[in-house]
C-alpha cells in the first residue's frame, strides 16, 4: 500500500531526501535520516539492485517511500532532477563518475537546486589511486589499520561483520556530514558535495588509539593492549554451558567487586601486576568454566563489576533492560532495533515497514508535485 509522509515525527520532519538506490552504507544512512523523520524517497532501479535480500524484509528501507526510475532511460534522469529540485539532500553510493555519466551528478543537481546537499557514499572516496576500484568493508578497514587491532594475538584478524567500516565509518559519517552541510545550506543558501569515504571514517574512529600509540601506551599489535583483549580483565570468557561472559572492570573499585564475586580477590589483589597477567587470565578462565552463563549472570546482577552475558541477536531483544527501554521494537511482524538516539520533544519511531520498489510512485508524485513520475497512459 502506498503511503504518504508522516508529519511531526522526529526532528527531521519536513526535510526531503532523495536516495539513489544502492547497497550497504548508503541505504543505512538514508534509513537513519528517515528514522529521524525525514521524508526519504528511494529511487529504485527496474529489476532491483542485483544484490541484497527480499525488499519486503530489508529493514534498512523502513520509514521510506519508493519510486522506480530507469536512470539509463530517456526520462529517468529528468525525473530525478525534478525530485532534486524539491529536495534538501541527495544520497548516492555509486563509484566516482557514475552519477555524472547518468546525468544526475553534483553539477547537474546543484544547477537545478543550488541549496542541495549532495551526499556521496563510497569506500575509497572520490579521489586517490584506489578511487575507481571495487571493494567492500573488509578491505577498507584493512588498509586503515582498524582491522589489525581486532582479534587474538596469535590468530588472523577477526572480521567484525560489516559494522566497523560500512556503518560506523561510512553511514554515520555520511549522516553527520549531510546534516552539517544542511545547516550551512539553510544559513547561507549554499549547497555542497559531501564526500564520505569509509576509509576516512574508519581511520577517524581510531583517533584515540593513535593518540595512545603516540604516547607509548598502545602497542601496534593485536591482543597486547588494555582494550583489545590483551588485558585479562577486559575480554570474554567461556562458561560451562558454552556461553560467554563479557568482562570489563577497568576501574579499581569495579575490579575489586569483580574479583570478590569471582572468588579470586585474595589471589590477585593487584590487577596491574603485569608479570602475573597470564596467571590472572588462567584463573579467570578456570572460574568462569565452573558455572553456566545464566548462573554467572545472576551472580553479577545488580553489581558494578562490569560483567554482562554475551547474548545472541535473537536473545538480545528479551533482555530485561533492553525490553524496558524498548531498544528493540516489533513492526509488521518483524523484531528490529528501534530508531536511535531519542528525543524529548520530537520522538522518533518505526512508522512504516520496508518500502517496496515503486509502491509509492503516485503518492510521491502528488506530495512532491512531480507529475512526471506518473506512468504515461497508453492509448
Amino acid at each position: 500500500m502506498a503511503k504518504g509522509p508522516t508529519p511531526g515525527h522526529g526532528p527531521l520532519a519536513g526535510v526531503r531526501v532523495v536516495e539513489l538506490a544502492g547497497i550497504g552504507p548508503g541505504p543505512f544512512a538514508a534509513m537513519l535520516l528517515a528514522d529521524l523523520g525525514a521524508d526519504v524517497v528511494r529511487v529504485d532501479r527496474p529489476g532491483g539492485a542485483g544484490l541484497g535480500i527480499d525488499p519486503a524484509h530489508d529493514l534498512t528501507n523502513r520509514n521510506k517511500r519508493s519510486v522506480v526510475l530507469d536512470l539509463k532511460g530517456d526520462e529517468g534522469p529528468a525525473r530525478v532532477l525534478d525530485l532534486v529540485e524539491r529536495a534538501d539532500i541527495l544520497v548516492e553510493g555509486y563509484r566516482p563518475g557514475v552519477a555524472e555519466r547518468l546525468g544526475v551528478g553534483p553539477d547537474a543537481c546543484l544547477a537545478r537546486n543550488p541549496k542541495l546537499v549532495y551526499g556521496r557514499m563510497t569506500g575509497w572516496g572520490q579521489d586517490g589511486p584506489l578511487a575507481d576500484r571495487a571493494g567492500h568493508d573488509i578491505a577498507y578497514i584493512a588498509l586503515t589499520g582498524t582491522l589489525s587491532m581486532i582479534g587474538g594475538p596469535d590468530e588472523p584478524p577477526t572480521v567484525p561483520a560489516n559494522l566497523v567500516g560500512d556503518y560506523a565509518g561510512g553511514s554515520l559519517y555520511l549522516v553527520v556530514g549531510v546534516l552539517a552541510a544542511l545547516q550551512h545550506a539553510r544559513a547561507h543558501g549554499e549547497g555542497q558535495v559531501v564526500d564520505a569515504a569509509i576509509v576516512d571514517g574508519a581511520a577517524h574512529l581510531a583517533t584515540m588509539i593513535h593518540g595512545m600509540l603516540a604516547a607509548g601506551s598502545w602497542q601496534d599489535r593485536r591482543g597486547a593492549n588494555l582494550l583489545d583483549g590483551g588485558c585479562p580483565f577486559y575480554g570474554t570468557y567461556a562458561t560451562s554451558d558454552g556461553g560467554h561472559m563479557a568482562v570489563g572492570p577497568l576501574e579499581g573499585r569495579f575490579y575489586a567487586e569483580f574479583a570478590r564475586l569471582l572468588g579470586i580477590a585474595d589471589a590477585f589483589p593487584d590487577r596491574w601486576d603485569l608479570a602475573r597477567w597470564d596467571e590472572l587470565r588462567a584463573a579467570v578462565t578456570e572460574r568462569f568454566l565452573t558455572r553456566t552463563r545464566a548462573e554467572w549472570t545472576e551472580e553479577f546482577a545488580g553489581t558494578d563489576a562490569c560483567v554482562a552475558p554475551v547474548l545472541s541477536l535473537t536473545e538480545a531483544p528479551h533482555h530485561p533492560h533492553l525490553a524496558a527501554r524498548s531498544t528493540f521494537v516489533e513492526h509488521g511482524g518483524r523484531t528490529q532495533p528501534a530508531p536511535a538516539p531519542r528525543f524529548s520533544a520530537t520522538p522518533v519511531s518505526v512508522r512504516t515497514g520496508p518500502a517496496l520498489p515503486g509502491a509509492d510512485t503516485e503518492a510521491v508524485a502528488t506530495d512532491w508535485d512531480v507529475p512526471g513520475l506518473r506512468p504515461t497512459p497508453r492509448d
